[in-house]
């Protein structure tokens, strides 16, 4: 029952923090994390242990699923030079950045223990850096990077976590294992996940039931996860590749699935994320009340140390590996890509750890060298990046004055876009030649769409040639779907999302219009 009245507890402080830190325009993780903190240390609350192995199985499946089905793969292809240089680059190199610290100012860590703290703290994490992300209009570039960096960057952490625990247990492991063991578990994890992601695929477009078909969506992430982990693949990979394939099929299902499976994940990402960071928070209790051979003052300033290495070595990171890297893509490209000073600098500082770090440190064997220390130091690295980075990421936005380069650029996204929109409204009388943005033709959509609706309330138009005008709209709406699937490459992924919705929505309203309860017949 204490465990019952635990989760209603944490509900209703989520709910609280959430709507106070939207009115003190901070991000929710801060709050949440500190709200976790305070819970952590009222008396009439029983003590929760975070199982680290449930954790992950339980948060990061369908957190990371949620992440994929959105991600823009059209982006993260084209910015996959700066996300392999942060995921695995940028891990490598903080993880061995924090490791020559521990190494200094721990007496007596060993190599393993140290390479093991450096392995747990250098992820940011994918649920901390959507949280953050979310409340800030950033060039799609910067989105894409940040976020394509976050769904991958565990796989190498983890490995890297895997093979220092090894070491420690069993002496010593060679450059050449640590490669080819991450080689094998990243490859198990990608088909694993694929093949996860195809079987419920077709299992969706069978089963004619809009809620079983998001019940299956939901479950596929968590057999992915697990199965890759049973069989010692990446657990994280396969959940994203498995989301990703989710994702790519969207558009073959009905509009009102579609429409139902937004809501449902939107709902359940915002309550396994608020958990999530109050968890964090309600740890700190057990993590100090183990800590009895250092003063306060020794904890804070190694927790301090920890953290600062962290986040200077993400910094270094980004700018010694960007310019040479845009060099790179500008080449791949064909084109010229300068990115202004903006680019490296909200990069590096929107490096935010989270729960995969904590429930990675509370999975250290317990007789592991360091083990307190280590998992206290991860906690500091959460908190600090979290709520340093995290509230004043705001005002560097701001400071820089960010713009997106794409946005008013007249390319193949937006011809697509107009054309798509064009065969929704054929034969209606609208024009939409005169956009020259994709902004500008969802523009023209909606205009569209509410002088419709006014002409269908009219009373001068009787039943019969309403219901035919709605008939006709729905064949445009068909029509335009047909041309969104064929053309969705050359869409970014903001744009596809938004169509998507716009038709999605327009198509329930008519259905609803007409007395239709059934589904629309899917593509």
């Amino acid at each position: 029952m204490h465990v019952f009245e635990l989760i209603l507890v944490m509900l209703s402080a989520a709910l609280a923090l959430t709507v106070a830190a939207r009115w003190l325009q901070v991000p929710a993780a801060v709050l949440l994390v500190l709200g976790g903190m305070v819970l952590a240390f009222v008396p009439a609350l029983p003590h929760l242990r975070l199982d680290p192995e449930l954790a992950l199985a339980l948060f990061l499946p369908p957190l990371l699923q949620a992440s994929a089905l959105r991600t823009d793969w059209n982006l993260f292809k084209s910015n996959i030079v700066f996300i392999v240089s942060l995921a695995f680059g940028a891990v490598l190199f903080t993880a061995g950045a924090v490791a020559f610290a521990a190494r200094e100012l721990i007496p007596g860590l060993g190599w393993p223990a140290a390479i093991v703290l450096g392995a747990i703290v250098a992820p940011p994490d994918a649920v901390a850096a959507t949280s953050v992300l979310k409340r800030f209009r950033l060039p799609k570039r910067i989105v894409a990077v940040l976020e394509g960096e976050s769904l991958v960057n565990d796989a190498s952490a983890l490995v890297l976590y895997k093979l220092g625990i090894s070491a420690a247990l069993l002496g010593s492991i060679g450059t050449g294992e640590v490669v080819g063991s991450f080689a094998l578990t990243a490859l198990v994890g990608v088909l694993v996940g694929l093949a996860a992601g195809k079987a419920a695929n077709w299992l969706m477009l069978r089963l004619k039931d809009r809620f079983l078909e998001i019940m299956v969506s939901f479950l596929a992430g968590f057999v992915s996860y697990l199965v890759a982990e049973w069989i010692e693949g990446s657990g994280v990979l396969a959940a994203v590749a498995c989301g990703g394939l989710i994702g790519r099929a969207q558009l073959r299902l009905a509009a009102r699935t579609r429409l139902q499976a937004v809501s449902a994940w939107e709902l359940v990402e915002f309550i396994l994320a608020s958990m999530v960071f109050l968890l964090v928070g309600l740890q700190l209790r057990e993590i100090v009340d183990r800590l009895t051979e250092y003063s306060l003052t020794e904890l804070l300033l190694l927790g301090g140390a920890t953290s600062a290495v962290l986040i200077v070595a993400r910094i270094v990171w980004v700018f010694v590996t960007f310019y040479p890297a845009s060099a790179l893509v500008a080449v791949i490209r064909g084109e010229p890509f300068s990115p202004p000073l903006s680019y490296p600098t909200i990069i590096s500082w929107a490096g935010m750890r989270g729960v995969v770090s904590l429930a990675a440190a509370l999975a250290l064997p317990t007789n592991f060298q360091g083990r307190d220390l280590i998992v206290f130091l991860a906690f500091c690295a959460i908190f600090s990046t979290l709520v340093i980075q995290g509230t004043t990421l705001k005002w560097l936005i701001g400071w820089f004055d960010l713009r997106d380069p794409d946005i008013g650029e007249v390319n193949e996204a937006t011809i697509a876009a107009r054309e798509i929109v064009a065969a929704a409204i054929a034969g209606q009388g609208i024009d939409t030649q005169g956009a020259t943005t994709t902004d500008e033709v969802l523009r023209l959509f909606r205009e569209r769409k509410a002088a419709a609706t006014r002409a269908a309330t009219g009373t001068d138009i009787d039943r019969t040639r309403l219901e035919a005008m709605l008939r006709r709209k729905l064949e445009g709406i068909q029509s335009a779907r047909l041309q969104l699937k064929e053309r969705r490459d050359q869409l970014d992924g903001e744009t596809l999302a938004t169509l998507t919705r716009e038709l999605d929505l327009e198509e329930e309203q008519i259905l609803l219009a007409i007395g239709d309860t059934g589904e629309a017949e899917a593509l």
